[in-house]
């Protein structure tokens, strides 16, 4: 359990985070009721807070927690997310930009709204926000796996420590969906600058402290197995595939293009963007820690009191805590804690767009804005606590096997969504038919490679070695969707007489 020079610094710097995110609503004013307000913040976010905003989209739990973990248990192979994430900001400036410009012209919220005009595809459109509203809620239970591994660090040695846990996670959850709430996306974006600043404190000093603290990197890599600093030749093909099929599946999550849409400007856009590569240098650092741990004899024999496969989660807290002074590490705790609840609240308010708008509205298409935005406000809450009740039931490791499917999923509106921005020719009817069959496809091969049981891996063995199921899924999505529009285009196209 950590002591008071650690708590109250904690529980400080949460007090200041609650008031930012309840003070964004008189952050600069608009007409909260109006959901481009509440959901975009108007769209009038410039060019350092939509790095800082989309950098704590993208700078989750999953960095924190997953990425970690994966390195702590497996080695070089979950190094893949330094290329993935370098590789995402391209794929990012060659469509964002031109979403961003359809989406002011056209007046769109989400990704569904594009995908409704572009192909006057009432039902294409409202697969679209299912899938999105699905693949997002593993992500958000990742943000609270994050949290509770801090929690977990934190009560250790206590009594009674997963009742005040859950304890904790529900009031903590509470206060989060009343900001939410009352300031919409502008108390997202000031919490979200708060919780960077706080982050990057963190992995530059735990970065230049640790390796000091051990004698250098090179006694932290003594302790650890070969594969953790080569690959292997059969694993090549995994990781190529990890690294394609997550950088193009990244901005496709409605959190993302949630923040991308709140830019003032394509301009503005563009050099946020540009700037998000600074935070490849932070995951890497991440992903360093899961290498250190093994260096540091307090952390690791405090892991070594937890069941092997629950260890990965808790290697950024313990360690911090049992490397850093202690006033030192109830700030970095706190980083990684409300670095759960930024995203999750995002990510929730995406989520309640999607469901909004592009499926309630179109059932009821005659909904007032003033029910809307009630509505879009009611099913942001519930879908932050149907995520946390998700938690509470399904293990850990569980939760971030699922947001490898989450990521499975999402891959599949690449084709209506990306290129429909770009490609004239396509059509609804091969575009529905791709993504339900990438869908099942993507399901049915991630249940086959783990026997139908719990989630462990998203790998599936072919000719060419193991490759990422979101890739081989979204191949055959973009053979149907190109071949089956070829085969009616060319079918419908006038003939000479």
């Amino acid at each position: 359990m950590i002591g008071l020079d650690s708590l109250i610094p904690f529980l400080c710097l949460f007090v200041v985070f609650i008031a930012l995110g309840f003070y964004g609503k008189y952050w600069r004013r608009g007409d909260l009721n109006n959901v481009h307000e509440w959901s975009l913040a108007g769209r009038k976010l410039g060019t350092t807070l939509v790095f800082f905003l989309i950098g704590a989209d993208l700078y989750t739990a999953y960095t924190f927690v997953a990425i970690p973990s994966g390195v702590f248990a497996k080695g070089s192979l979950y190094f893949f997310a330094i290329p993935y994430v370098m590789l995402t900001f391209a794929v990012a400036l060659v469509t964002m930009p031109r979403l961003w410009s359809l989406s002011r012209e056209k007046g769109y919220i989400t990704a569904s709204d594009f995908v409704k005009d572009r192909f006057s595809s009432l039902a294409l459109a409202i697969m679209i926000a299912i899938t999105g509203i699905v693949a997002e809620l593993p992500y958000i239970a990742l943000q609270i796996v994050g949290m509770q591994s801090v929690l977990t660090v934190m009560l250790s040695g206590t009594s009674n420590s997963q009742v005040v846990e859950e304890i904790a996670l529900l009031v903590s959850f509470a206060i989060l969906a009343a900001f939410t709430f009352t300031s919409g996306l502008r108390g997202a974006t000031l919490t979200a600058i708060f919780k960077d600043v706080l982050i990057w404190i963190t992995v530059i000093a735990v970065i230049v402290v640790v390796p000091i603290s051990i004698g250098g990197f090179g006694n932290a890599f003594k302790e650890i197995k070969p594969n953790y600093v080569t690959l292997s030749d059969s694993l090549v093909p995994a990781y190529a595939t990890l690294v394609l099929g997550s950088a193009l599946a990244l901005y496709l999550y409605p959190h993302a293009i949630n923040g991308v849409l709140s830019a003032e400007s394509a301009k503005k856009l563009r050099t946020s963007t540009g700037l998000l590569p600074l935070y490849g240098i932070g995951l890497a650092i991440m992903a360093l820690m899961g290498v250190l741990v093994y260096a540091v004899p307090s952390a690791m024999n405090f892991l070594s009191g937890f069941p092997e496969s629950s260890r990965g989660i808790l290697v950024v807290p313990s360690l911090i805590l049992y490397s850093m002074p202690g006033w030192f590490s109830g700030i970095a705790l706190l980083g990684i804690f409300v670095g759960g609840l930024v995203p999750a609240a995002i990510m929730a308010m995406a989520q309640a767009n999607l469901l909004t708008r592009n499926i309630i509205k179109e059932i009821k298409p005659n909904l007032t804005p003033k029910s809307e935005i009630r509505i879009t406000k009611i099913s942001s809450t519930v879908f932050k606590f149907v995520a946390l009740g998700f938690v509470f039931i399904v293990p850990a490791t569980y939760a971030i096997s699922l947001q490898l499917l989450g990521g499975i999923l999402i891959a599949q509106i690449l084709p209506a969504v990306f290129f429909g921005m770009y490609v004239k020719s396509l059509r609804k009817e091969p575009l529905i038919a791709g993504l339900l069959i990438g869908i099942f496809l993507g399901i049915f091969m991630v249940e086959s490679v783990n026997n139908f049981g719990p989630l462990s891996s998203s790998l599936f063995n072919t000719t060419f070695g193991s490759l990422y199921i979101a890739v081989i899924a979204l191949a055959v999505n973009l053979v149907i969707s190109f071949a089956g529009s070829a085969i009616l285009n060319k079918k419908h196209r006038p003939t000479n007489t």
